[in-house]
């Protein structure tokens, strides 16, 4: 039993990865390495240099490894960016999905845990979402992934594959020194750098109808996304009911002026953000109910808050900080 991970060698594939491994699941990785590090791979595990659109380069990788299962993480995250860049947020969220699951089905593995998103619920107007929340994304990242969610159903009515798919909210901490956020865009390495370089952070709005008047939004701890990953991939290898979806969220919101307050104490840097307006279309409140994930993917918020900032900073300045 092995376990194809695709975007492993990037900040959520790679713990996602060592969760596998952790459990005594065989794990391969393949990873392009345009936003992942080959240094986040865990030791041991084979890494497959390659963009998931090459299809003879995926089949190869399952015939060689044994493959039964995907675990998909690869793709292009950056919702904001994708305004600009729909055509390639098309190509490597929908046309590389394709690209898989067609070399996926030709070998006869029939089981894949997708990564997929809030953004399919766009700009939401519920104070806690669920899984039956309207879907509306806003964005071409939020629609390739309720596309690739779309893929999915069909491949099962065609096919039998057997799938679900996790919809993260907003993913931050790390569970090792050596693995951290890369992005350029996620909130936490935006501060950390900001801080790194001797500059204040901003906050995008302080007047919004919030206790504290910013943003308020579900964090989650990346070591519990993955053990969710683990939890989905031992139900699909039973042969156990699962979802075709499932929100890891924590039921309850942080303000970004309560993740500013935690930043400055992990860190020891004390600082007041600037305060910009508003971004165009940013609610003032997502947050996301777990109920179903916490049922059948021992979804639980394992981490505190102060875990997650304190694990993250940790990781960015590395073992020798």
């Amino acid at each position: 039993m092995t376990w194809l991970v695709t975007g492993g060698a990037g900040y959520i594939g790679s713990h996602v990865t060592r969760a596998l491994v952790d459990a005594g699941i065989g794990a391969v990785v393949i990873d392009d390495l345009s936003t992942g590090r080959e240094q986040f791979v865990p030791d041991g595990v084979p890494l497959v240099r390659s963009s998931i659109l090459d299809g003879g380069v995926v089949s190869d990788t399952i015939d060689r490894h044994g493959v039964t299962g995907v675990i998909h993480v690869a793709g292009y995250k950056y919702a904001g960016v994708s305004v600009s860049r729909p055509l390639h947020t098309y190509e490597q969220n929908v046309t590389a999905m394709a690209v898989l699951l067609a070399a996926m089905s030709d070998r006869g593995v029939d089981r894949m845990v997708f990564s997929s998103s809030a953004a399919v619920y766009g700009t939401p107007d519920t104070d806690l979402v669920t899984e039956d929340t309207p879907k509306n994304p806003q964005s071409p990242y939020g629609e390739s992934k309720l596309i690739g969610e779309w893929l999915l159903r069909d491949m099962e009515v065609a096919g039998g594959l057997r799938h679900t798919s996790l919809r993260y909210f907003n993913v931050v901490g790390s569970g090792t020194p050596d693995v951290y956020d890369v992005s350029p865009h996620n909130l936490f390495p935006l501060v950390f750098e900001a801080l790194l370089d001797g500059k204040v952070p901003r906050i995008n709005g302080g007047d919004y109808a919030t206790p504290d008047g910013t943003n308020v939004r579900d964090y989650i701890h990346v070591a519990d996304l993955a053990l969710s990953h683990v939890a989905a991939a031992r139900r699909l290898d039973a042969g156990e009911p699962v979802e075709r979806a499932y929100n890891l969220g924590s039921g309850e919101g942080v303000s970004v002026g309560e993740i500013m307050t935690a930043i400055a104490d992990a860190t020891g840097i004390p600082f007041t953000p600037e305060i910009g307006p508003r971004r165009p279309g940013d609610p003032a409140r997502i947050v996301a109910g777990g109920a179903l994930a916490t049922r059948d993917l021992d979804w639980r918020m394992r981490h505190s808050l102060r875990d997650m900032v304190q694990s993250a900073w940790d990781a960015r300045r590395g073992p020798s900080a």
